[in-house]
């Protein structure tokens, strides 16, 4: 901080005179909103009740009346709080000034800010005067109307209001001389306020509102001139009006707020039961697969025990007559219980003498597995190698008893699985998932089921799978534009950058030294972006 002497004035430098005041103002600055730090810790903390101070507002009235008092106080308190609001852009408000016209938007952030980032705009360091304009811009405040009135004559009072030589006592916390005893010597020169004079000889003009004495009663309320009462009245219903407008607007920002709000929880909710659909639906696969495994283990359990049957048949058998009657290798007891075990085996068959009279019309494998399967029960029966070969060739398999199951339990699944994809490819909206979350449980089947469907079916999945590879769905990572051509922003180009389901997340590149950066839109609104 430049000291400037007398003597020394005419040889001092414009621009060093000139740096050293901006310095000074500068420290000014910074030493109050130093100030502000501790007058907050003074509020908060409440460290005027250790001096007797029964509020901080006598506090500031006692103590910093030097420097404004309680009013300076309010206006200081109120720039922190436009400060702490801003975030980030705070550092370009440098002092109190700047940030008063600020204050009004001080309950709206994104407003605020706004203003800011407008002031910025055309100023690197904008002053009181550029911050006022962009918070008209962003809420416009209306003007007030003024009113020129003609202060009538106030005719002076003949009479004292009240006796002379009346002792009263300053009853208003927020006077200087608060507490104190003086008399009323002369008469008052309105009917509002009195003229005082205390015990050290300091005569002050007191208003009545701040005087107490219980033998001198006081006029509490000022009395006006017609003139006067229209015009407060006037004032009155403007502020009225001007208070209907605000909470109105501050109605509407919460309503607006509120919903923007449910909106986000109501896209968090769909997440997460879509999220819990897909599981459900994997435990179902599961839950099926594992239905599937139980069920062919039953089967090998019946089949099990249909054999443990015939073993002990054969064993009473071979106890109940003696070896000479066994002839070469069976008796005629085991010859009934293997043609027993064979008669069982055929019940569950199709009579192939029927099949020879009249083919099947209709499900032909099923048929051709129902005779694999009778050939390989009588194979089993009666250890017969060439009957067993015979139903690996009707099945399409292996020769060998595993082998020939395998393939019965697939050829099982066929009627279910064609009715299954018949019922998915039936549907209005179908598309190439919803057919292969069918599809790929029946897979190992595809050639069997495949040649069960009819030519339009064929066709159909075909085209499902065609669409399906093709990229024409907006996602997250890509560069679109507007759809209308109509739209002034048709060839702006954005990316999309977030995907909420029906609709996407846009930031454009136009937007990014704005505030506003992304938009949401329907994926009918816009189409992939291409260069000039």
């Amino acid at each position: 901080m430049l000291t400037l002497d007398r003597e020394q004035t005419t040889a001092l430098d414009y621009n060093v005179v000139n740096t050293s005041i901006q310095k000074t103002f500068t420290a000014i600055d910074r030493f109050e909103w130093q100030a502000v730090n501790e007058i907050l810790q003074m509020r908060e903390q409440q460290l005027y009740l250790q001096a007797g101070y029964k509020s901080f507002e006598e506090y500031c009235q006692r103590e910093l009346c030097t420097w404004g008092g309680y009013r300076r106080i309010n206006q200081l308190l109120g720039a922190k709080k436009v400060i702490d609001a801003v975030g980030e852009l705070g550092g370009h408000i440098k002092n109190e000034r700047q940030a008063r016209p600020l204050l009004r938007l001080v309950r709206e952030p994104e407003k605020l800010k706004q203003a800011v980032a407008i002031a910025l705009k055309d100023n690197a360091s904008p002053g009181e005067s550029d911050f006022a304009a962009a918070a008209n811009i962003v809420v416009p405040q209306l003007p007030r109307k003024k009113q020129s009135i003609q202060e009538p004559m106030v005719p002076k009072i003949q009479e004292p209001v009240v006796p002379q030589k009346a002792i009263v006592t300053v009853s208003q916390q927020s006077h200087s001389r608060y507490g104190d005893e003086g008399t009323i010597e002369a008469d008052a020169p309105n009917r509002w306020q009195q003229i005082v004079t205390f015990a050290d000889g300091e005569r002050l003009l007191i208003n009545n509102a701040d005087l107490d004495a219980a033998s001198v009663q006081f006029p509490r309320e000022r009395t006006y001139p017609a003139e006067y009462s229209e015009a407060i009245a006037a004032l009155k219903e403007q502020h009225k009006q001007e208070l209907e407008r605000l909470s109105q607007e501050l109605r509407i920002g919460l309503q607006t707020e509120a919903t923007a709000k449910a909106e986000e929880q109501v896209q968090e909710q769909l997440l997460t039961l879509q999220n819990l659909y897909k599981q459900q639906r994997e435990q179902n696969v599961q839950l099926q697969q594992r239905l599937n495994e139980m069920e062919s283990l039953r089967q090998l359990e019946a089949e099990n025990q249909q054999l443990q049957q015939r073993i002990q048949e054969l064993e009473r058998a071979v106890e109940e007559r003696p070896s000479q009657q066994w002839g070469n290798t069976m008796t005629q007891q085991a010859t009934k219980a293997l043609n027993k075990q064979v008669k069982q085996a055929l019940e569950k068959t199709i009579d192939l003498r029927s099949l020879a009279q009249e083919p099947p019309k209709e499900n032909a494998q099923e048929c051709l597995r129902l005779m694999g399967m009778a050939l390989k029960n009588l194979a089993s029966a009666m250890n017969n190698t060439q009957a067993l070969e015979a139903a690996a060739i009707i099945l399409g398999s292996e020769p060998t008893p595993i082998a020939i199951a395998y393939r019965a339990e697939q050829l099982e699944m066929l009627p279910q699985a064609v009715s299954d994809i018949r019922q998915v490819l039936a549907q209005p909206e179908c598309s190439w998932e919803d057919y292969w979350a069918v599809a790929q449980e029946y897979e190992v089947i595809k050639q069997d089921y495949w040649a069960e469907l009819t030519t339009q079916e064929t066709d159909l999945i075909t085209a499902l799978q065609n669409a399906s590879s093709q990229p024409d769905r907006i996602g997250i990572g890509s560069i679109v534009a507007h759809a209308d051509p109509y739209r002034t922003l048709y060839v702006a180009k954005g990316e999309v950058i977030q995907d909420l389901g029906d609709e996407v997340i846009v930031a454009w590149d136009h937007w990014q030294n704005d505030s506003k950066k992304t938009d949401r839109y329907f994926r009918d609104e816009l189409r992939f972006w291409q260069p000039e």
